[in-house]
């Protein structure tokens, strides 16, 4: 079995540790990025007078076929293949000869493997902003379309004041915009070449990494030999930004959950995103939103352990490194999942309006009461103790705040006249709320308008 570090030694590999030490089982997933650092290597090498254009083009030809045997899952894993990297190197030795040997010139699979990760984090990116701006732009879609419809706002999970539906919706727009905002940081970070760094002091060859960082795409250069081969910084940014993503989702996930319970009647979660019993011919499950929720702490769970792995490593590189993969590579995975999901459930979700006004208590409306009487001069502190007692009397008494009499309203405050019943209305409740983030309709109108304008 040739390795590609076997020459210094006498004794073979102990098979466990052999098992123990290859990542290949995973790391393949990296082929096409380590073919296309590879390429872009060998031109470089070419260009630094290492490779004759001959032996460049035979490297290129050999590369291409490896890819198009991955492309079309020909491709067989052989002992000996402990990463993706060897897998490539051996393959392509077998395809073109000798002259494979030169392209790893200068090269170390410390530089390699952090620039084959970036490369292909940096397409997974791409394509879960994609489904990020899909899920903003289908609640900004819902949101206009259920714009009339009132529904109980809650605090502490107890009914606080009216609001509209489509801006409680809009409160995760702008969760999930914040988290666009940060997805794009985090390509801007990845977006570095470490490539040409060596093992960890540098290139000697005087390779020309900006025509590197060019024909990769890369925006920027790696300032630091040592710092390249060991940064994973971006990959902890990148399973922050997971993390956070995640439990927006998670809270939207146990909002509808709520909301879509026979006790609320709110919502109504599709057939498409929900299942059945195996017992209970009954049920509809809503288990897309219960597996949103649940696999949050599996995230929550790569991105500590992820922390835990970085703790206390020396400089540059360590074999502990290679447990960067799997987290990452789940956490991917997992958001790819999750984030259609959600976006499906909100583009099916069925929105009862007549069980949503029938929730609103009349105490929702208590503050309105309060900003009455401050309207009448009183200042804020003492209003809200006088409303505190109106709220008493419509307990004790066992009716809706706009069903006590004028009269008694006036035993507790003189201030209390004819058209504080005006106040006494949902809709002009909502309505009053005209600032900017605000739930009137004009102030809901113009946040769908903006969130929009946000995602482009």
């Amino acid at each position: 079995m040739n390795m590609l570090w076997g020459g210094r030694f006498s004794e073979s590999t102990d098979a466990l540790m052999r098992a123990f030490n290859d990542s290949i089982a995973f790391d393949i997933r990296l082929w096409d990025a380590d073919i296309t650092g590879s390429e872009a290597y060998a031109r470089a090498l070419e260009k630094a007078g290492v490779l004759t254009p001959a032996e460049t083009e035979t490297l290129l030809d050999g590369l291409r076929r490896v890819r198009a045997e991955f492309a079309d899952g020909t491709f067989t894993i052989a002992a000996g293949d402990e990463d993706i990297h060897t897998a490539v190197e051996r393959r392509l030795k077998e395809l073109v000869g000798a002259v494979a040997g030169k392209l790893h010139t200068a090269r170390s699979r410390n530089d390699q493997v952090a620039t084959d990760t970036r490369l292909w984090l940096r397409g997974e990116i791409s394509s879960l902003r994609e489904h990020l701006r899909t899920l903003i732009t289908t609640i900004a879609n819902a949101a206009e379309t259920h714009l009339d419809v009132l529904m109980p706002g809650y605090t502490h999970l107890q009914q606080a004041q009216p609001v509209r539906f489509s801006h409680w919706l809009l409160g995760y727009g702008w969760k999930f915009a914040r988290d666009l905002a940060r997805l794009d940081a985090v390509a801007r970070e990845t977006n570095v070449l470490p490539l040409g760094s060596g093992a960890l002091s540098g290139n000697p060859l005087s390779i020309d990494r900006q025509f590197l960082a060019d024909a990769l795409r890369f925006a920027e250069i790696s300032a630091n030999s040592m710092d390249a081969v060991a940064d994973r910084d971006y990959l902890a940014d990148f399973l922050h930004w997971a993390t956070l993503t995640q439990t927006h989702l998670s809270s939207l996930a146990e909002d509808l959950i709520i909301f879509s319970s026979t006790e609320y009647g709110f919502t109504e979660i599709s057939d498409a995103y929900s299942t059945g019993s195996s017992l209970m011919p009954q049920k509809k499950n809503p288990d897309s939103l219960e597996l949103i929720r649940g696999k949050t702490g599996r995230i929550f769970g790569n991105y500590s352990g992820f922390l835990a792995t970085l703790k206390g490593l020396p400089s540059t590189y360590d074999k502990d490194m290679q447990e960067d993969k799997e987290p990452l590579f789940d956490t991917v995975d997992t958001l790819a999942m999750t984030l259609p999901i959600a976006t499906g459930v909100i583009r099916t979700l069925k929105v009862n309006r007549e069980r949503m006004y029938g929730a609103m208590s009349s105490h929702l409306l208590a503050t309105e009461l309060a900003d009455y009487l401050v309207e009448k001069g009183l200042p804020f502190r003492e209003a809200h103790e006088v409303v505190g007692k109106v709220v008493q009397l419509s307990i004790e008494s066992n009716q809706p705040l706009w069903s006590i009499p004028l009269l008694a309203l006036k035993t507790i405050s003189p201030l209390f006249d004819r058209d504080v019943h005006d106040w006494l209305d949902f809709e002009n409740a909502v309505e009053r709320r005209r600032s900017i983030g605000g739930t009137a309709k004009a102030a809901v109108q113009a946040q769908i308008a903006s969130l929009r304008q946000r995602v482009g």
